[in-house]
């Protein structure tokens, strides 16, 4: 677990890493999980006094399962799942925290991913939780309702019934935006690559009727500068290449200029989109980190395999982004999310308003609360 946990899509890798765990573990064993890939990962919280249950919020990861979960963007309500997986997760959750005698709060970390043959949503779940977890503030400032207090009063022995007039639904009629904050400009040369080790140090919320307005105002407040001109660097993993056409499409149509390194730039031409290609670092001047010091890159989106050749080729690139306050992203999802925050942030009013806005006929117990 922690900063010891990798994943692994080799025997090669699996050799490479047991060198490393040995040493980290001592004489403890190594635990070997089945990573489920290209996942959707799912948080539910919960409250139960023993008998019922209220699920206070349903909340889906932007990032893929296999980034920690503290270092995920999450929507709640869910903006991909359909109605019936929806309800699917609820009678689950419900299930479990009444098997579990729970009393208080519970957190529930589930994966969603089709199945190969079928195309059916499948539904596994990554670990239950009786306790709060880090979602509970988002939950209950995302829906109106004060999860952590009314859990403080079942554990002291109430019903889950003295409190149905603070209840009020995992389906707001806004979207709410969590977004990570990371310390990596104040922190040099540590990797912002993401992965299962947690990197993040704080988290920020985005609130809005429209998605995009809803991303875009997380992205605002994690300090994240994103821009509405200019030129998008993009290079990706062979297996990341189809991903990435819609982001391509998106960012062209919106007026950017397109470069990218030699294979995705092929790739990208190929599919008809006009990219210009730039050199790597080791093809030699002038390359992508000479541009970024010119300042003529505003954004980037650079997925890397897992490798360390590869990740140590990356780096460099990665830093000195950082260090020109460069908008970039890792992963694909987070990219097609940045992509639609900008879109909204060029084309729609943003608006702000206050918290209470969002619930007008919230009735405030001082009694209950």
């Amino acid at each position: 677990g922690g900063q010891a946990m990798r994943i692994v899509h080799s025997m090669e890798q699996v050799t490479e890493y047991i060198k490393t765990a040995v040493k980290v573990s001592g004489k403890n064993p190594v635990l070997l999980d089945r990573y489920l890939k290209s996942a959707i990962e799912i948080d539910v919280d919960a409250l139960c006094d023993g008998e019922d249950v209220y699920v206070s919020g349903i909340m889906e990861h932007i990032e893929e399962a296999g980034i920690h979960s503290g270092d995920s963007a999450c929507v709640l309500p869910p903006h991909t799942l359909s109605a019936e997986t929806v309800a699917e997760l609820e009678k689950q959750t419900i299930e479990l925290a009444k098997a579990l005698h729970v009393k208080g709060l519970m957190n529930v970390q589930f994966a969603v991913r089709k199945d190969n043959d079928t195309g059916e949503p499948v539904i596994y779940i990554i670990e239950v939780n009786p306790r709060a977890s880090r979602t509970v503030p988002f939950a209950a400032k995302a829906t109106g309702v004060p999860v952590a207090k009314i859990a403080a009063r079942i554990m002291a022995g109430e019903k889950l019934s003295d409190f149905k007039d603070l209840l009020r639904g995992i389906n707001p009629d806004h979207y709410a935006v969590k977004a990570p904050v990371f310390p990596f400009d104040r922190f040099p040369g540590v990797e912002p690559l993401l992965g299962p080790e947690m990197k993040s140090t704080g988290e920020v919320m985005g609130l809005d009727k429209d998605l995009a307005r809803a991303i875009a105002k997380s992205q605002l407040g994690a300090r994240v500068k994103l821009p509405t001109e200019g030129t998008v660097f993009l290079s990706v993993k062979d297996v990341d290449k189809d991903g990435l056409l819609p982001i391509a499409k998106d960012l062209a149509d919106l007026g950017f200029n397109l470069i990218a390194t030699s294979g995705t730039c092929r790739f990208l031409n190929e599919n008809g989109i006009k990219t210009d290609r730039i050199n790597k670092v080791l093809e030699g001047q002038p390359h992508v980190l000479d541009a970024i010091i010119n300042g003529q890159i505003n954004l980037m989106i650079n997925t890397t395999t897992k490798s360390a050749q590869a990740v140590a080729d990356s780096t460099s690139i990665r830093r000195m982004a950082l260090m020109n306050n460069i908008p970039y992203y890792t992963l694909l999802t987070a990219a097609s999310a940045g992509v639609k925050a900008i879109r909204a942030i060029k084309t729609q009013d943003m608006e702000v308003a206050p918290l209470q806005s969002y619930f007008p006929d919230l009735k405030v117990n001082s009694e209950a609360a």
